[in-house]
């Protein structure tokens, strides 16, 4: 991912109107560790749904699979914390795969592949640094005639609306060929008290996470945002099911990009859209994945009945 990629996207956020920004440039260096804070936090019951599941999901998804050669697919890998055991237990079953992870941060790719050196160095890995279109795009047609189980996780689907989240998926259809499985994280709609909790935490770790995204303009551009000057703001529509985070401007301010010589004017208490985490039901879950052109195979839940982990099938 190039710096030139990352002040085009943010000269024409901050352009735009209403103001956005892009979730995915949360994940540098810096923000990776605070995201890391996130996930051990208490009120981010996500991560330890989707662990649960991971756990115990090897078999089925081998049964999906029929004994045959794969690529395993991983988009936003992450570090690997929770597809670990989905590893373990392939490997467990003596299964000829190839683990290809997708991820836009390098420090992510970094420390996966720390992870992979020292607990599997003989498993095959071929990384990927970049977003999820283009990596698939650079993935085209490789892998012969090996079947794909692509993993999306983390309810990273989320982070689109659902027009969005239609729209990406037949994407990823037009590149999967008949048979192909997909494994994709839904955060599924709850008690709205819990879902605003796990975004807008009391120990502010959610709030830092967002306002680093301003600190990294800074750090990458030459910017001059004053992060004390802003302020994390969190919505959940539970009829929707979308919870949105903002970034709104305490006060008029004025922000020098130095790099791009561009300057930003800001209203009193503009907000900045940051990012989109998009509930589901489970009819909702089946709708996408019909209109989609999958075929839906099975919903693997956590045991509260938080998160979903659904598994679909590309079909002929």
């Amino acid at each position: 991912m190039t710096t030139t990629t990352f002040a085009e996207e943010i000269l024409a956020g901050l352009r735009s109107s209403p103001k956005q920004l892009s979730s995915k440039w949360f994940y540098d260096e810096v923000g990776d560790k605070l995201f890391q804070a996130i996930m051990a936090m208490p009120e981010y019951y996500l991560t330890d749904a989707e662990r649960e599941i991971f756990q115990s999901a090897g078999p089925e998804l081998l049964a999906a699979i029929g004994g045959r050669p794969f690529d395993l697919i991983e988009l936003g890998a992450g570090d690997g914390s929770k597809t670990q055991y989905l590893i373990e237990q392939f490997l467990a079953a003596k299964s000829d795969f190839v683990y290809r992870p997708i991820d836009i941060s390098a420090h992510a790719i970094s420390i996966l592949g720390e992870l992979i050196k020292t607990r599997w160095p003989l498993l095959p890995f071929q990384p990927i640094q970049n977003d999820y279109f283009s990596a698939l795009d650079r993935l085209g047609s490789s892998g012969g005639d090996r079947l794909r189980l692509v993993l999306f996780p983390g309810a990273n689907i989320g982070n689109f609306s659902p027009e969005e989240a239609r729209g990406f998926l037949r994407h990823l259809r037009g590149f999967l060929r008949p048979g192909d499985l997909v494994l994709i994280g839904f955060d599924l709609k709850k008690d709205p008290e819990i879902i605003l909790a796990a975004y807008n935490d009391p120990a502010g770790h959610t709030a830092a996470f967002n306002l680093n995204l301003l600190e990294r303009i800074n750090r990458e551009l030459g910017a001059d945002f004053k992060s004390d000057n802003w302020r994390h703001w969190e919505t959940y529509n539970p009829r929707t099911g979308a919870a949105r985070s903002f970034l709104v401007a305490e006060g008029a301010q004025t922000v020098e990009i130095a790099d791009l010589e561009e300057t930003i004017v800001f209203e009193p208490y503009e907000a900045i859209a940051v990012e989109i985490s998009q509930k589901y039901s489970r009819n909702e879950i089946s709708e996408l994945a019909e209109a989609s052109g999958f075929e839906l195979l099975d919903n693997l839940e956590d045991e509260k009945g938080w998160f979903a982990d659904s598994l679909w099938r590309v079909g002929e």
